[in-house]
């Protein structure tokens, strides 16, 4: 973000972009919600996976060392590294 917008308020406001990073999206019976880590002007990408697993519920965090500029980049990037994880590992992510 630019030193102009950090003073005239101009982007997104960071309410904004923790309301966009908070929806979750479901994907073959888990459910995914994209929370990328503010870190030095960018995003790390980092994912909640949820899901139920022989009635219990169970809760894995995704944090990976990729780091993106843009909150939306991020937002997506982080929503298909806790799909490719689920694919490859189903259940035995939790």
């Amino acid at each position: 973000m630019s030193l102009f917008k950090k003073l005239f308020g101009g982007g997104e406001s960071k309410d904004a972009a923790s309301e966009k990073s908070t929806q979750p999206v479901d994907y073959k019976g888990f459910q995914i919600t994209p929370c990328p880590i503010s870190e030095s002007g960018q995003f790390r990408i980092s994912a909640r996976i949820d899901g139920v697993v022989n009635g219990e519920a169970k809760s894995h965090t995704l944090i990976r060392a990729d780091v993106i500029r843009d909150h939306g980049e991020a937002v997506e990037a982080s929503i298909g590294k806790a799909k490719q994880m689920i694919d490859q590992m189903g259940d035995q992510i939790f």
